[in-house]
C-alpha cells in the first residue's frame, strides 16, 4: 500500500470506476479473511498466502515491464525497515479482523493519516498541516461514535463493552501506528525506488516474516470447511487482484498510486460483512464511521 495522493483535476469515470474497484477489492479481502478466521485459519497463514502470492505476481510485473533493479546504500538499509513494519502491520490488522467486526477494524485502522503526521513530526521534526490538525478531532470524534465508546449502542455498559473490543481496536491502532511510520519512511527514504520493485520487495519480506511466525505456532492452520477455503483463496485472490491492478492499470489512466476515493474501503466492508457475515453495527456507529471517512477523503483530496 502507499500514501493516499491528492486527486488530478480532472479523474476520467474509468478511472474513478476502477479506484471504486480497488476498494471494493480491498473491503471484500478483509470480509474473506473473516470468513477464513471463522472457520481454522490463523492470521500468520493468512498473511503468508496473501502477501506470497501478492509479491509473486507483482515480481512477473517487475520483469515483464523491464523495471530496473537498482539500489542505494540507503535503500538496502531502510526497506528491511519498511517490510518489517508492513509484516508488523499485517499482522495486527488482520487480528484486529479476527476479532471485530470488519468494518470497525478497517474504520480503527483509517486512523493511520494521523500517525503518518505523528512520526513525520517525531522521526524528521516535520510541522503537522494546518489541515491535519483540524481534521484530528473530527476524525477521533467520529472513531468514538463507531466504537461506541461509551457502550450506550451496545447496551452493556462501557467496561464491558470495552472488554470485548479492547483487543481488536488495540490491534487497529497498532496497525495504524506501524503503518503510519512505514509511510514516512517510504515517502523520505524509498520514494525513488519504483512502486512495483518496492511492493515485490516488501510483500516477499512480509512472507517470510509471517512464515516465521507460523514455524514458531507448529505449523500452518489451515481451514476446517469449505468455506474457510473459499474465505482463504478470495482473501488472496482479492489482495492480488488489487495490487496487479493498481500497478498496471491505474499508471495509464493517470492515476498515480492509491487516491483518497479509495478510502471508502470500509463502506464497502460494512454492507460485504452486512451481506455475507450478518454483522450489523448500529446507526449510531455508521454515523461516525461516515465521518471517519469523509475525514480521510478530505485529507487525501488536498493538494500538495
Amino acid at each position: 500500500m502507499s500514501q493516499p495522493a491528492s486527486l488530478p483535476a480532472a479523474l476520467s469515470g474509468t478511472a474513478f470506476a476502477t479506484l471504486l474497484l480497488i476498494a471494493f477489492m480491498m473491503g471484500a479481502n478483509h470480509v474473506a479473511a473473516r470468513l477464513a478466521f471463522d472457520n481454522g485459519v490463523d492470521v500468520a497463514t493468512a498473511v503468508v498466502f496473501r502477501s506470497g502470492v501478492t509479491a509473486l505476481v507483482v515480481a512477473v510485473l517487475v520483469r515483464v515491464q523491464g523495471v530496473r533493479v537498482k539500489f542505494t546504500a540507503r535503500h538496502r538499509k531502510v526497506l528491511p525497515a519498511i517490510g518489517l513494519l508492513v509484516a508488523v502491520q499485517s499482522l495486527c490488522l488482520y487480528s484486529s479482523v479476527a476479532r471485530l467486526p470488519v468494518a470497525l477494524a478497517l474504520l480503527a485502522f483509517n486512523t493511520y493519516p494521523l500517525w503518518t503526521a505523528f512520526w513525520a513530526r517525531v522521526v524528521y521534526a516535520h510541522r503537522p498541516e494546518p489541515r491535519v490538525l483540524r481534521a484530528m478531532p473530527v476524525m477521533l470524534l467520529g472513531l468514538a461514535l463507531a466504537l461506541d465508546v461509551l457502550g450506550a449502542a451496545s447496551g452493556v455498559g462501557a467496561s464491558l463493552h470495552w472488554a470485548q473490543i479492547g483487543v481488536g481496536v488495540a490491534f487497529a491502532l497498532a496497525a495504524a501506528a506501524t503503518f503510519g511510520l512505514a509511510l514516512v519512511l517510504t515517502q523520505h527514504e524509498a520514494a525513488d525506488v519504483d512502486g512495483r520493485l518496492r511492493t515485490a520487495i516488501t510483500m516477499g519480506m512480509v512472507a517470510v516474516l509471517a512464515s516465521l511466525a507460523v514455524g514458531a505456532q507448529g505449523g500452518f492452520h489451515f481451514p476446517q470447511a469449505a468455506i474457510g477455503w473459499a474465505g482463504l483463496a478470495g482473501l488472496t485472490a482479492l489482495y492480488g487482484t488489487a495490487f496487479t491492478i493498481m500497478f498496471t492499470v491505474l499508471p495509464r489512466l493517470g492515476v498515480v498510486g492509491n487516491s483518497a476515493i479509495m478510502n471508502v474501503e470500509p463502506i464497502f466492508a460494512l454492507v460485504l460483512a452486512w451481506a455475507v457475515l450478518g454483522q450489523t453495527i448500529a446507526p449510531m456507529q455508521i454515523a461516525g464511521g461516515l465521518l471517519v471517512v469523509a475525514t480521510v477523503m478530505w485529507l487525501g483530496l488536498r493538494r500538495r
